[in-house]
């Protein structure tokens, strides 16, 4: 997914050669958690499937909000080293906890389990 043009890069030379680099590795990273959660979408039931368009729906939301970013440290503080911070960025979200929360009704699970089941889908 496209994103809105970037400002000017804040930052040294150095530093925001080392930023790119890793934002087209961040904007990978949004697309293969973006792919995982589409590809479950397909094969869920109709409620489950509209749960999982609205948390595709909040990653592409923090997708824009991270790559438009334009401080080149704040990709090397925050982004240097990937590990689950696109899952994060979903699950910290108050909308999903709404959205984990009614899966967890329906399923009748706790909430964390329907939580685990973003952090699971998008490994």
């Amino acid at each position: 997914m496209s994103t809105a043009p970037q400002e000017s890069w804040i930052g040294t030379p150095s530093q925001i050669e080392w930023a790119e680099r890793i934002k087209l590795l961040v904007s990978a990273e949004f697309d293969r958690v973006s792919e995982a959660l589409a590809a479950v979408a397909r094969r869920q039931s109709t409620q489950d499937r509209m749960d999982t368009l609205a948390s595709i729906a909040i990653l592409e939301e923090k997708r824009e909000e991270v790559l438009t970013r334009n401080e080149a440290g704040y990709f090397i503080k925050n982004w240097q080293e990937l590990t689950d911070q696109v899952q994060r960025l979903v699950r910290d979200d108050p909308r999903f906890a709404v959205i984990a929360q009614g899966r967890a009704a329906r399923k009748n699970t706790t909430t964390r389990q329907a939580e685990v089941s973003l952090e699971s889908t998008a490994v």
